[in-house]
């Protein structure tokens, strides 16, 4: 769910059962991605998966490091992200998005082979910055909801300017 010239397209690390079987991002009712969008300020309301096109009009998209459908991140192995790094160029390069937003440090670590911290990160893909959010999985508990926010406040911040 992408389009040229958004603020931010969110990266997942892959989809979920939830996801696949609704065919919808992030969409696993404990998953916090959607409330986390809206307390930031992305949303203007609460927006449930069904909705993820109507994020496009706002200027966000979304998309995952890797496509194969796990029962949980730990269940993906190196090769499912396997040409995720040439592909995320190419967003970059055609789409040309401000940001691109992983969500979790394995969305990121999986393509670049690299371990991040929360933020901005130094690489970038040609123009587009590269921000690392924590996981908004159920499965990350270790980073309280607070935390959470403060990350996903602090890009907002960032692509405010370019948000419809």
């Amino acid at each position: 769910m992408l389009a040229s010239g958004l603020a931010v397209v969110f990266c997942g690390i892959n989809p979920g059962r939830f996801s696949d079987a609704a065919a919808a991002h992030f969409a696993n009712p404990r998953n916090d991605f959607w409330r986390l969008l809206h307390a930031a300020g992305f949303t203007p309301r609460l927006y449930d998966p069904t909705e993820q096109f109507e994020l496009l009009e706002l200027g966000i998209g979304v998309t995952n490091a890797a496509h194969r459908t796990t029962p949980g991140s730990s269940d993906l192995r190196a090769g499912d992200f396997t040409g995720s790094a040439g592909r995320l160029e190419v967003i970059a390069r055609d789409l040309r998005p401000g940001v691109i937003a992983f969500v979790g440090k394995e969305a990121y670590r999986g393509p670049f082979r690299e371990r991040a911290e929360h933020g901005l990160q130094q690489r970038r893909l040609g123009e587009t910055m590269l921000f690392v959010l924590p996981s908004t999985s159920p499965a990350n508990a270790a980073v309280p909801w607070g935390e959470r926010l403060r990350w996903f406040t602090a890009l907002h911040e960032l692509v405010a300017p370019q948000l419809s």
